[in-house]
């Protein structure tokens, strides 16, 4: 392992940390009473399968604490395994204390955050960790949400000790929220969003973070390279690079994620957040008014053994899709024709072409809206995982864009998948808000190399009007990310090099050494973007060298703010961070910020 500077660099352990399952690890079956599956016939619940579990405040405290605690040993080091579960809580007060590993979402069903309390904790804490000085980190802990639900912990504070791909919206945290793992032990997030703190939050050693459409009763501790801040009442002043906040006063256009809830009379139903425009604070705080929402009855309850087929049929009849946890295994794409479709994933279901078809496709019509899923590359080569409208679509979708929220990509880890681009979007006005597109740098033996889980591109935009909140996108072999619309804005983008080039000659671009991460087309006339950090660490003990981390026409219209480069570690390093403004972070730790540019 390289050496690691003891106060903050960034570390992603090399394990292939599968745990096994809650099965494999004899553990007995959960009774009835304490859990009963969603879809029990004594329980009157829909059929959500027998990795969901709905509790209400009559089921006694160790029968829940129970179940929370066999799922967590079951998860806690699962990291490539292919369980999920959700656990969801109707309103009421509940004393548990919930951890959570791997692939897990504990989830309120109240209209209002405040109507479902965990007296206790919903947190994650840090992993062991031997690279770290604190012998702890969270630089693993990906894929795990919470959602719709106030926290009042009785610990000092609430833990949530993430990294990427690990969301908490619509959460109210009655007291203190910290984010780190502890000791100074190394963290890589995150993602807040329409949440209220109503403590102090620690940032400790946290290096990236976003916090959108919330709002902060105390102070936000500190910050490492890149902390923004979107539309947050209470969010501190801008101030990078030292201290490292980005400060936008209101998010330009938002609309939150779907979710589930159980209304007054009993019924279950499937909320949909209107578009606001300029926005600064929680939807849900005083004043709100009523959500949107759907019956539960207009979607298709789907379950890992449906086919691919099947799930289209629904599709194409004008039904949208709720997907239960598991594995999805399509032999062909999703598609998705109807406007306002919702695709909604439960306890982040993966879905994994397996023909070199797409996961997903679009069609460019209005409202779409894709919610909690995980997209896994598949053994046969994919040109592309999702695809949001046709090439060349110029429909205006400004009252009703599409949006993409929580939707992760995966090339490598569990399989030695492949994929030349993950996330290609064509529609005009399209909403992406927290997306992580991964090109794995560690998993299970045989699925990492550069010649193994191949991938190009991360993220291409081709429409134009396009808006971007925390945009993660890492690993991949060319460019992370190619914006080739018009209008496009990005708030928080965090990207790590490809860590294993094997040359420079097999790492080089047409315009030099390396391939910037974020590359905005020549042709491109106006475009914007705030708080972006590019890490390299280059591990094949090769002098390998970027020329630039962020490459874009130099014109008045296309403009950056709040930009740094760091040396994480190994060999070569950056030496630019927008095109020829910023200095070199090269050989050793160093950061490089560019506050404005042009």
């Amino acid at each position: 392992m390289r050496p690691l500077d003891p106060s903050r660099r960034r570390f992603l352990t090399l394990t292939a940390a599968s745990a096994a399952s809650l099965t494999a690890l004899g553990l007995p079956a959960l009774p009835a009473a304490a859990a009963s599956p969603a879809g029990d016939d004594t329980a009157a619940e829909p059929d959500f399968g027998p990795s969901v579990f709905v509790y209400d405040p009559a089921t006694s405290t160790p029968e829940i604490q129970s179940t929370l605690d066999r799922i967590f040993a079951g998860q806690e080091h699962n990291e490539m395994g292919t369980d999920r579960y959700a656990v969801l809580f109707k309103p009421g007060r509940y004393e548990v204390n919930a951890r959570l590993g791997y692939y897990t979402t504990v989830a309120g069903l109240g209209a209002h955050p405040d109507d479902v309390e965990i007296h206790g904790a919903v947190r994650v804490i840090g992993q062991p960790d031997p690279n770290s000085p604190a012998g702890i980190s969270a630089l693993t802990n990906f894929w795990r949400s919470v959602e719709n639900l106030a926290v009042a912990p009785t610990d000092w504070s609430n833990q949530w000790a993430v990294s990427q791909a690990s969301p908490m919206r619509r959460v109210h945290v009655k007291g203190i929220l910290w984010l780190e793992p502890g000791n100074g032990g190394y963290s890589s997030g995150g993602y807040i969003a329409d949440s209220k703190v109503d403590g102090i939050t620690i940032n400790g050693s946290q290096q990236q973070w976003l916090t959108r459409d919330s709002e902060l009763g105390g102070d936000w501790t500190n910050g490492v390279w890149n902390q923004v801040f979107s539309g947050v009442v209470g969010a501190p002043a801008q101030g990078f690079p030292n201290p490292p906040y980005t400060t936008l006063p209101t998010s330009p256009v938002t609309r939150e994620k779907p979710y589930l809830f159980v209304d007054a009379a009993g019924g279950w139903r499937v909320a949909v957040p209107a578009l606001r425009r300029h926005t600064a604070g929680t939807t849900w705080g005083a004043g709100a008014g009523t959500v949107p929402s759907l019956p539960l009855g207009d979607f298709f309850i789907a379950k890992p053994t449906d086919s691919a087929k099947r799930l289209n049929q629904e599709l194409s009849q004008g039904r949208h899709l709720l997907l239960t946890p598991g594995v999805y295994h399509l032999d062909r794409a999703l598609r998705v024709k109807h406007p306002d479709t919702v695709v909604l994933g439960l306890g982040m279901p993966s879905l994994a072409p397996t023909t070199g078809d797409a996961a997903l496709r679009i069609e460019d019509v209005d409202g779409v809206r894709i919610a909690g899923v995980l997209v896994d590359a598949g053994p046969v080569e994919s040109e592309l995982l999702v695809e949001v409208g046709k090439r060349n679509s110029h429909r205006s979708h400004a009252t009703n864009p599409i949006s993409l929220q929580d939707v992760f990509f995966r090339i490598g880890g569990p399989y030695a998948g492949k994929a030349v681009t993950s996330l290609v979007v064509n529609s005009r006005h399209t909403l992406i808000d927290n997306i992580w597109a991964w090109r794995g740098d560690h998993g299970k033996p045989g699925t990492i190399g550069w010649t193994v889980n191949t991938a190009d591109t991360g993220v291409v935009v081709n429409g134009d009007d396009v808006t971007a909140y925390g945009l993660f996108v890492e690993h991949y072999q060319r460019w992370q990310t190619v914006w080739n619309g018009e209008r496009g804005r990005t708030v928080f983008y965090q990207s790590e090099l490809p860590y294993d080039p094997p040359s420079q000659a097999a790492w080089r671009s047409p315009t030099g050494n390396g391939w910037a991460s974020y590359k905005v087309a020549d042709h491109v006339r106006e475009h914007e973007a705030w708080g972006l950090g590019v890490y390299s660490y280059f591990n094949q003990g090769v002098d390998i060298r970027c020329d630039r981390a962020i490459e874009a026409p130099r014109r008045a219209g296309v403009r950056f703010h709040d930009a740094v480069t760091v040396f994480l570690d190994g060999s070569g390093g950056i030496e630019r961070t927008v095109n020829e403004a910023g200095a070199p972070v090269v050989g050793s730790y160093g950061t490089s910020p560019v506050v404005s540019y042009p």
